[in-house]
């Protein structure tokens, strides 16, 4: 069963190399290293090239030409027919009485105040599309913030391995050479090569991860997602915590924009609907020319005015405006929970972010080192063979154990400030 399972993870660690191999051949072919593109980089090609985000450009932007469309006329009508003219086979006593050739032109006179209303209403949708964008361009900046740290945690703990494999492979060779004079035992050599292979196992996952991480941010920023690049190494997210008062949130937020964006947009269609209780206006002209020639040519002219403050008419546009009135006040209700909603998550988040940090430099700065020495002090003796190899091994463990969940620890700790931003639209 061991060596079934030695052997799957020398395959493991094969095809590992392999996709190494291939990932420097393909930079080789390409003849220069792949570029390091910073985080403000990846945000602003997110901001230019996302291809969600243009459809929200294109959203708005059809809209302010709706609007300019709003304030159009409906086109002239023309027509023509006959006027008064007896049908056939009946007998016409006098020449007047055959009838005319009619000319017809119409035109509607809309109400101009309408119009404008109308105009206002419509795009003041584009203004929802633009904080509808804001809101997903935030979306987009934390998933590119979460997958950025985890690509630079991934360097650091591929770092850490790579220092393992070293300090392994030693080991390796110093019991390899006090074996053939009894100076050590063959099970040390087999579980040295149980934590090789292990190790060389979680580099290869590692890799996996930037490889992942790498995919994702290019399709963000509408690139091939196996385009190569590569990370700024010494990035870490910085907490700065912020007063969240309720008046910083509403100027911040994308959803709190896109809210008040709705209801002005509601407000002016309601605005709109009100202009429905002023008149239309129509014009008709008609032209007759008799089939008599002792007839003389004749002409009709008529204005019409709607009347919309009828009963029957009027109960449509004040019913949709009292429907909106209401619909205002449940999301102006909603916009003040979103606020006390986000104050109090900030809130709590802060706590959480300072707690963790204070975990985090504690490890890193007191724990972590103290092990560290006890790890460097018994490899000494273990050097100078007064140490067996299970006492290196364990205090090796207890570091990786510890480092380990510093690391987990740290990307917790980033993940929860990449949540505080975005909370905070920054």
């Amino acid at each position: 069963m061991e060596n079934l399972k030695y052997m799957k993870a020398s395959i493991k660690f094969s095809a590992g190399l392999l996709t190494v191999a291939l990932f420097l051949a393909a930079l080789k072919g390409q003849g220069q290293t792949p570029p390091v593109l910073s985080l403000d980089t990846v945000m602003q090609r997110i901001d230019r090239n996302n291809q969600q985000l243009q459809a929200y450009a294109y959203k708005a932007e059809g809209y302010r030409h709706s609007a300019d469309a709003a304030t159009a006329w409906m086109p002239p009508m023309a027509g023509a027919g006959t006027f008064m003219t007896p049908y056939p086979f009946q007998k016409v006593m006098d020449p007047a009485g055959k009838g005319s050739l009619m000319l017809r032109l119409e035109q509607d006179i809309p109400s101009l105040s309408r119009l404008k209303a109308k105009k206002t209403y419509i795009r003041s949708l584009g203004d929802i599309e633009k904080a509808s964008r804001s809101i997903s361009l935030n979306d987009y900046k934390a998933q590119s913030k979460e997958l950025y740290c985890r690509w630079v945690v991934a360097l650091r703990q591929l770092k850490a391995l790579q220092e393992n494999e070293q300090l392994l492979t030693m080991m390796k060779k110093i019991e390899t050479v006090r074996y053939p004079y009894n100076q050590s035992d063959l099970s040390n050599i087999y579980r040295i090569n149980a934590k090789l292979e292990e190790n060389k196992s979680n580099i290869l996952l590692l890799e996996s991860e930037i490889a992942r991480s790498r995919a994702y941010l290019n399709t963000l920023m509408n690139r091939p997602a196996t385009e190569l690049f590569t990370v700024d190494s010494s990035y870490q997210p910085m907490f700065v915590a912020v007063t969240p008062d309720t008046a910083r949130l509403a100027e911040a937020r994308g959803d709190i924009l896109k809210t008040d964006a709705t209801i002005q947009a509601m407000q002016n269609n309601i605005a709109a609907m009100q202009q429905e209780k002023k008149p239309a206006y129509k014009i008709q002209f008609d032209h007759m020319s008799s089939f008599s020639s002792s007839t003389p040519q004749a002409f009709s002219i008529m204005g019409m005015i709607s009347i919309p403050i009828a009963p029957w008419a009027s109960k449509m546009y004040k019913s949709e405006a009292k429907a909106m009135e209401l619909n205002i006040r449940s999301m102006e209700t909603e916009r003040s929970a979103m606020l006390q909603e986000a104050q109090g998550m900030l809130n709590g988040l802060q706590y959480e972010i300072q707690a963790l940090q204070r975990k985090t430099e504690a490890l890193e700065a007191k724990i972590i080192p103290s092990l560290q020495q006890a790890q460097a002090i018994k490899f000494l003796q273990y050097q100078e063979n007064k140490a067996a190899l299970p006492e290196v091994i364990d205090a090796w463990e207890a570091v990786n154990m510890l480092r380990s969940e510093l690391w987990d620890q740290k990307l917790k700790l980033y993940q929860m400030i990449v949540e505080y931003e975005k909370e905070l639209y920054k």
